[in-house]
């Protein structure tokens, strides 16, 4: 189970030690309550070898291969924004979730869930989206439902997605990065932060006009790539909710080696980040949805980067830090102005609805 569960529902939940308790925002923030609820509540009722792995897909071992299987839900607002809408969301979220697995994205399943009233023709605009970005990324949706609920029950339309892919036995282990070591090298695809700032401006009610474009993308061919030129990829996490600072805090969480970023290596847009600014959100915690994180072998590192360049996905992408044999457990950030700061995981809920 991905630490990307979208739960914004207020409901009555028992935990482990029987506490009553209700369901936040933040839990839905891919930060540490989503990790609590993950961990106390859906692993210990659903708990089995496969979902016990908690990576982005489940693997699925085949006979000859293995399967990768995954599914996620999508509940932004606004549902279009500059850059993509909710059905861009959803394939790509689900396509990403598998490649970043190690894995070739097949077949999708879509869910819906319509408010009654909700307009036809907006509706279709996101299907063609959705139909669109499927047969760009080379993936089949091939089975769905649709559910219409009273008006009020549902605001305007929420996306399931599940995706199944295959992947090559070599690749079985990128999803847990159980080869990481001391002087690997970390690479991300370009900018953060785009997505989420992106959703923020174009809500009404902060009458905000600025220009900045979701980075919405499907990655698969972009991974794809890197993967027939290297042996060497040890782990790759696509940077969603709890953006880059939850995934580098989660690579680190519980090991004997740490993590060193360099400020000056993280390429954040003039744009977003007096958007930040403005709003009081660190562009470490802000949401993406075409960027993936990439644990590289050191020797193979610039090879990678250098293939990564040449994506139109991933023209800004950049080394930005390494393993560490120091700071064990915890992953720092070395500032532009020669300080040092602890990246620890989102805590609490930053961005709410963003996917």
């Amino acid at each position: 189970m991905t630490t990307t569960t979208t739960m914004t529902t207020i409901i009555t939940l028992t935990t482990m030690n029987s506490k009553t308790e209700k369901i936040l925002l933040g839990h839905g923030s891919g930060g540490k309550l989503s990790h609590e609820l993950i961990d106390t509540l859906f692993a210990r009722h659903f708990k089995n070898p496969i979902l016990d792995q908690q990576s982005d897909s489940a693997i699925i071992p085949l006979v000859g291969s293995h399967m990768a299987y995954t599914t996620d839900s999508f509940v932004v607002d606004p549902l279009f924004f500059p850059g993509g809408n909710i059905g861009n969301l959803a394939v790509a979220g689900t396509v990403n979730d598998l490649a970043v697995s190690g894995a070739k994205p097949l077949y999708l399943s879509v869910g819906f869930i319509i408010e009654e009233g909700f307009s036809y023709s907006e509706l279709e605009k996101i299907v063609i989206s959705m139909a669109e970005d499927a047969k760009s990324a080379g993936v089949t949706i091939v089975t769905g439902d649709t559910k219409v609920v009273d008006k009020g029950k549902c605001d305007k339309v929420f996306i399931n997605t599940s995706g199944i892919g295959v992947l090559n036995k070599i690749h079985t282990e990128i999803s847990s990065g159980s080869k990481i070591k001391p002087g690997d090298k970390i690479i991300i695809n370009g900018s953060i932060g785009d997505h989420g700032m992106s959703v923020m401006a174009a809500r009404n009610e902060l009458n905000i006009k600025t220009h900045i474009t979701s980075d919405c993308a499907c990655l698969n061919q972009l991974i794809a790539d890197t993967l027939k030129i290297s042996n060497n990829i040890k782990f790759m996490r696509d940077a969603t909710r709890g953006g880059l600072g939850t995934v580098l805090s989660e690579i680190v969480t519980g090991s004997d080696y740490g993590i060193q970023v360099e400020e000056d290596n993280l390429v954040i847009h003039e744009n977003v980040r007096g958007l930040c600014e403005l709003l009081g959100f660190d562009p470490l915690y802000v949401a993406n949805e075409g960027k993936v994180v990439l644990v590289v072998g050191r020797e193979d590192a610039d090879t990678v980067l250098d293939k990564i360049k040449e994506s139109p996905f991933g023209k800004e992408a950049s080394i930005i830090g390494e393993i560490s044999e120091i700071h064990k457990g915890m992953a720092w950030l070395n500032t532009n102005v020669g300080g040092k700061r602890v990246i620890e995981m989102l805590s609490g809920q930053q961005l709410p609805r963003i996917c």
